[in-house]
């Protein structure tokens, strides 16, 4: 039945039918030349009293109308689809991504029990057994489909107090992490009771990576005062530096502690899909649990994350409850098409996180998101080699999992360190910022070992290494401009400085 609500007595079911097709000749057009876009846009004070004029609802307005005011909205935004951009982690969205992205909502399907959705839980059950199994995990591993790896860490910490902690003693439970781990983690222990003083920050070693041997010795030092070392959380891609940490050694050190290994693998575990370059990663087997995000490495729509566990009765026995109105849903449960309110924190829970990922692999086919997952390592790769064939340029982190921190620092007049870091954090901060302005390329900063650096992370298969070539030496131009005007602008406030003393 069509729709007449509207004082105009148009069908809005027929302008929708319209709209829709519309829409997607616009996305898809939009898609294909994304890279002609800004890649950074964000609205200035002039465009806000529009916004917030559309942004306040009132009378019915055109379908067709609403949408344009959408389009205007979303041009203010951050294009991770854009080739060159390449200053955070989520990767560009495939098409097909969006499609299965824009199927799955239609439906509007509730993945959380067998009587809801009982296609879209078998998809995504066998889903998250075959990626388990690419990680090398057991027969015994399952998991879940999630927001993103934020909720996916808060949830192997629950399973990791459930799993470790006796009874009583929470107040004494402590948990590892190193100087590089993901705010996420220090965030979901405090959220979950876990006071500061029982959650140790390691120093990294040389090359970013978990320390054993300090975290061996604070766990001895922690035993040895009464304390209760229950999880270390350890990193499959570090945010900064895409690290990967020593997981066999750390998963050695946790059993023969009694201990809970928890991975952040929410950029670097989507790399055991590679075609080439598997066994960067080959160490995810160690793992009790981990996070894993399909929107930073293998394309995917916002919101795509997965937690996966080696023993997937732990989910249950931490997140099973009960409530009167889901009795008619329990009933249907069986090990064929679990309700997997049981085995997540979530109830409310889309069907779509798995179905647009599910939809994407079938679609593109493994072997080919393996090979645009390799052109990521050979793009930042590519870039090093080129910062190494120039001058002046430090390289402060190697190319790793697509990742790599380099700094301009090239001649200045400062005549001590200290004034010549400074030099250089400000030369490195013009370079981004120039970069950006010129729509060249969306590099930002980062800190590396104390001084601020340009990072590359680099995952667009769109972008061609000719094309990283030239905007590496696009950098050094521009460094070597900003250097030579601070030098100049330093001789002539020298010598207005002896003029005045003369």
């Amino acid at each position: 039945m069509a729709v007449t609500d509207r004082s105009d007595g148009f069908h809005l079911e027929t302008d929708i039918h319209a709209a829709i097709h519309d829409l997607t000749r616009r996305l898809a057009e939009q898609s294909q030349n994304v890279d002609k876009e800004p890649i950074i846009k964000v609205a200035q004070p002039e465009h806000v009293p529009y916004l917030r004029e559309v942004g306040t609802p009132g009378v019915a307005h055109d379908v067709e109308k609403v949408l344009e005011e959408a389009f205007t909205a979303f041009d203010f935004r951050l294009r991770v689809n854009h080739p060159r951009f390449m200053g955070l982690i989520p990767s560009p969205t495939s098409p097909i991504a969006w499609l299965g992205d824009v199927v799955a909502s239609a439906f509007n399907a509730l993945g959380a029990s067998k009587l809801q959705a009982s296609g879209p839980v078998v998809i995504e059950k066998t889903l998250i057994g075959w990626l388990a199994s690419r990680i090398g995990l057991p027969a015994t591993a399952g998991g879940v489909c999630v927001s993103g790896g934020s909720m996916a860490n808060l949830m192997g910490i629950v399973l990791a107090r459930d799993q470790c902690v006796p009874h009583g003693e929470e107040q004494r439970a402590v948990a590892y992490l190193s100087d590089q781990t993901h705010y996420s983690v220090a965030k979901a222990l405090r959220l979950l009771g876990f006071k500061s003083n029982r959650v140790r920050k390691l120093p990294s070693d040389v090359s970013f990576r978990m320390d054993v041997d300090e975290l061996q010795q604070a766990i001895k030092y922690d035993r040895a005062s009464g304390l209760v070392p229950f999880l270390v959380v350890g990193s499959c891609g570090t945010t900064n530096t895409g690290a990967v940490d020593p997981l066999k050694q750390i998963a050695d050190v946790c059993k023969m502690e009694g201990m809970w290994l928890h991975v952040d693998g929410a950029y670097g575990a989507s790399a055991s899909l590679s075609a080439t370059r598997r066994d960067v990663v080959n160490e995810l087997q160690y793992a009790d649990s981990l996070s894993w995000d399909a929107h930073k490495w293998l394309f995917q729509t916002y919101s795509c994350g997965l937690f996966i566990v080696k023993d997937k009765a732990n989910m249950v026995k931490s997140f099973a409850n009960e409530g009167d109105y889901l009795r008619d849903g329990t009933a249907f449960e069986d090990d064929d098409i679990p309700n997997f309110w049981n085995c997540t924190m979530e109830l409310t829970r889309p069907a779509s996180r798995a179905m647009k990922l599910w939809f994407t692999l079938r679609v593109v086919g493994t072997q080919r998101i393996g090979e645009m997952i390799d052109h990521g390592f050979k793009l930042a790769e590519s870039a090093e080699s080129e910062l190494r064939g120039l001058q002046d340029w430090e390289i402060l982190s190697p190319a790793n999992l697509g990742v790599v921190t380099f700094r301009y620092a090239g001649r200045t007049t400062a005549a001590v360190d200290d004034q010549r870091e400074q030099v250089h954090d400000a030369i490195n901060s013009r370079i981004s910022k120039e970069l950006i302005s010129s729509n060249v390329a969306g590099i930002l900063t980062t800190k590396v070992k104390g001084k601020v650096a340009l990072r590359i992370c680099a995952l667009s298969p769109d972008l061609a290494l000719e094309d990283m070539a030239h905007i590496i030496r696009e950098a050094d131009r521009l460094g070597k401009e900003f250097s030579m005007k601070m030098m100049m602008n330093n001789r002539s406030e020298e010598k207005e400085d002896d003029e005045f003393s003369i």
